[in-house]
């Protein structure tokens, strides 16, 4: 007896890619097809996701999906997911009523973007740093954006597993003496320090405000674009500072994030936000952080690091997946609705 994920999705089939901002869809009319990129959505202009797939999918009969895998931000339990970020709440019973489909499995958003990097095409990608790829090793993808994701991706049984999970909110703490003195003015949630607090859009503001308080100077940027188009530009020494500071806390974090999956495939950051701080990235800071942890310097010098520079990634993993759905061990129990 096939597990559910040995099962193959009914075509015409839906993809998604659902964050705290923007809602990205795409339709696979059979397993040999290209996904159709359908127009992309935020998800605060509608209440439900019911009500902007009724908005986003063609008219014609013959191309309404059937099935649908969508990748969400946030935990997948029970019957009602609530997005991490977003109002949305997702009710896959509703789905299977509301717009006629047959299949439903939802998985975390970060799963997909590990998805995507089982089989990466060069293009795809840009190294940072040194080190090389192992192949059938284990692999992580992290991304900052609204939140801050993070998967693990591992070989076993000649299947590539993706390991979902929340490692954007574990804690982090300051290190160096500037750490120190600027960790007294960032903005905790609850009283903890979570790694999403710095490493995402609003943390890019959260590190921005603190340098300027840890300084004694009134911040003048006013969000996350003008602070990174500043540093960027070089126009803003503590726009400069605090996007160097990114970098060094994200190679931090992904080192730490390669440690516990020993990820000699590579280490992957995804997500707009990476693709826009790129230049930054490729600079000392991000490398120099993600190889400083004695005593496993040496082997983290051997680890290879990425940028991932597709528009549509997580599209791309879950369409991977749909079309050879045995060549994945994605878990599918408890999150797998049928009509």
């Amino acid at each position: 007896m096939p597990n559910a994920s040995e099962q193959a999705f009914p075509f015409p089939l839906l993809i998604g890619d659902i964050g705290g901002t923007n809602a990205r869809f795409a339709l696979l009319a059979d397993a040999h097809s290209e996904p159709r990129q359908l127009a992309p959505v935020k998800t605060g202009d509608f209440e439900t996701i019911e009500a902007a797939l009724q908005r986003s999918l063609p008219d014609q009969r013959s191309s309404r999906p059937r099935s649908a895998i969508l990748a969400l931000a946030g935990p997948i339990q029970g019957d009602e997911v609530p997005l991490t970020n977003a109002d949305w709440v997702i009710r896959p019973k509703d789905m299977l009523a509301s717009l006629g489909l047959e299949d439903v499995l939802l998985i975390n958003d970060f799963e997909a973007q590990a998805l995507a990097v089982a089989a990466p095409a060069d293009e795809d990608l840009v190294q940072i740093g040194g080190g090389s790829i192992l192949s059938r090793s284990s692999r992580v993808v992290l991304g900052p954006g609204t939140g801050l994701g993070v998967a693990g991706m591992v070989f076993a049984q000649n299947s590539w597993i993706p390991v979902p999970g929340e490692g954007g909110h574990v804690d982090i703490g300051p290190s160096t003496e500037r750490d120190f003195r600027i960790w007294p003015f960032l903005e905790p949630i609850e009283g903890r320090m979570a790694r999403e607090q710095i490493l995402c859009g609003r943390g890019i503001m959260n590190l921005y405000r603190a340098v300027c308080a840890a300084d004694g100077i009134d911040p003048t940027l006013k969000d996350q674009a003008e602070v990174t188009t500043a540093a960027l530009s070089g126009a803003d020494s503590p726009a400069a500072e605090s996007l160097s500071l990114f970098c060094t806390y994200l190679g931090r974090v992904a080192g730490d994030m390669a440690l516990i999956f020993m990820a000699r495939g590579g280490v992957f950051l995804a997500g707009g936000i990476t693709q826009k701080i790129l230049p930054a990235l490729m600079q000392p800071e991000f490398r120099a952080a993600f190889e400083e942890k004695a005593p496993h310097s040496s082997l983290m010098r051997t680890i290879a690091t990425f940028a991932v520079v597709h528009p549509m990634a997580a599209l791309s993993g879950l369409a991977a997946f749909a079309r050879k759905p045995g060549e994945f061990g994605v878990a599918t129990e408890g999150r797998r609705w049928r009509s």
